[in-house]
Order: structure tokens, then C-alpha cells, then sequence
């Protein structure tokens, strides 16, 4: 079962940290009250940054760590609304929403917990990594090194193998993570496997189909481009299926971003 929702807050988050890391990633660490408490893994916030706070829509980003008062989050500068991030100095106030949406299962027992990880994909994972109870592979796939080292320690610290793949070959294994993840997979198909996957959509549908032929659980985690952030403007919607078979449509921000692989239509 996945984790209920969390009433989400409109706050005045304060930065206590802001930094570049490797390529153009970047670390930023939020202040905000009892916010490691209710934060799961696989939840998102929405921030808007000072420098366009006359913007209406604000940007969602994966939590990458919560504890106590702070809350952490890896972002990549892409576009307007990442460079404006980036300029926001340690001190200033952002406007936060969240937590919001449904993250992963962190209750999962009797598993060999699988994460698949795509880019910074690795956030949201990184941070479910140190919440589940059991130890298992990360596999993390980029298009160079610079996009697969982020979290790497972090899961290697917490007692997790990691495997890479890199399209340049740069870092692990060259071509796609999805060749060395089957091959895993054939090799310990007798294992009770479960997946937990963020990343593109073509690597979320390769790892549910994956899980499917094996009769594995997946849980894969959607990107979509958001706009409220609360399931009322429709922006987000993907096509399901429910219990009964029955396809219908659900808002990527509140009912997931986490969904069981089963229930998507692609």
C-alpha cells in the first residue's frame, strides 16, 4: 500500500544551504517547521523562486532528503525557472508548497528491493533508500558520468550495491541501464524482486514491463509537467487502469506521482 497523502502547506521557506555540485546540478536545503516529519519519499514540492515570484506557476521538485526542519532538493539548471532558482542566496525566502502527492511504499517486507534510477531520477531514490528496511541494487543510468554520479555515495553509504551505465560509456557499463538491469534480473529471477523506478518514460515502461514478465511489483514514479500542483487544473492527467480493468484518468499530482506499474496505460 502506498503512503496516504500529507495535508500540504503553503510556507516561507528559508535557505540554509546552496550549492553546485557536479555538471549542472545543484543541492538546496530548505527550513521550514516539522517538514522531516511529514515528508515520504517520492513526494514532491512546488517553489517559487523570489526572482519570479510575479510568475502564477511554480515548479515541482522531487524531495531528496528530509529530516527534522530541513528539507533538501537536487535540481538541474534547464530553463528560466532552475536559472532563477540558482541565483537564490543562502538567507532568502522561497515560497513552498508541499509535501504533495503519493510516494513510494516504505513498508515492504520480504522483498529484494530494486531502484532504477534515470538522471536525477536519483533524488526521490536516494532519499526512499534510507527509509526502506531492507538493503538491495541501485542501478543508475545516464548519458555521461556527470549525470550518474549524484547519490551514488549516498546509497553505497547506506549499505546498497550500485550498478552504472553511461550512453558514452563514460562511467559503467556503456548504453542504457535497462541492458545491464534485464540481465540482473534473468540471473536472480528465482529472488521475491521489487522495483522502484524514477526517470524518463521510456525507462519507467522498459522497467514495468520487466517487472510483468517476471510477476514482479514495480513501482514507477511519473514526470509530468504540473501546474497546480493539487489535481484541480487537469494539466498532469495520465491515463490508468483501476481494479476492475476499466481505463480511466488520474491526476499525476494527487493521486501519484508514485503508481504500481499495473495500473498505467502507456
Amino acid at each position: 500500500m502506498q503512503p496516504r497523502k500529507q495535508t500540504p502547506r503553503l510556507v516561507r521557506a528559508r535557505v540554509r544551504e546552496h550549492k553546485a555540485l557536479r555538471g549542472d546540478y545543484r543541492f538546496l536545503a530548505l527550513e521550514f517547521q516539522a517538514i522531516g516529519s511529514l515528508a515520504q519519499p517520492g513526494q514532491f514540492v512546488h517553489l517559487r523562486a523570489p526572482q519570479l515570484a510575479a510568475r502564477v506557476l511554480r515548479r515541482p521538485f522531487s524531495i531528496y532528503s528530509a529530516k527534522g526542519n530541513r528539507l533538501g532538493i537536487l535540481y538541474k539548471t534547464v530553463g528560466q525557472g532552475t536559472r532563477a532558482l540558482a541565483e537564490v542566496a543562502v538567507g532568502e525566502r522561497v515560497d513552498v508548497m508541499g509535501p504533495l502527492g503519493r510516494g513510494f511504499p516504505t513498508d515492504r517486507t520480504g522483498i529484494v528491493p530494486v531502484l532504477v534510477a534515470g538522471g536525477y531520477g536519483v533524488a526521490p531514490l536516494s532519499f526512499l533508500a534510507g527509509r526502506l528496511r531492507v538493503r538491495g541494487v541501485v542501478f543508475v543510468g545516464g548519458a555521461s558520468a556527470r549525470d550518474v554520479v549524484l547519490c551514488v555515495e549516498d546509497f553505497r553509504k547506506l549499505g546498497w550495491e550500485v550498478r552504472t551505465a553511461t550512453e558514452d560509456g563514460s562511467r559503467g557499463i556503456k548504453g542504457l541501464i535497462t541492458a545491464p538491469l534485464d540481465a540482473w534480473a534473468r540471473k536472480n529471477r528465482s529472488q521475491p524482486l521489487e522495483f522502484f523506478a524514477c526517470g524518463p518514460d521510456g525507462l519507467l515502461e522498459a522497467v514495468g514491463r520487466l517487472a510483468a514478465k517476471g510477476r514482479w511489483k514495480a513501482w514507477l514514479s511519473l514526470d509530468k509537467h504540473m501546474g497546480c500542483g493539487l489535481g484541480a487544473c487537469l494539466a498532469c492527467v495520465q491515463k490508468v487502469r483501476d481494479a476492475s480493468g476499466k481505463e480511466t484518468w488520474a491526476r499525476v499530482c494527487r493521486d501519484g506521482p508514485v503508481f504500481e506499474a499495473a495500473e498505467i496505460v502507456w
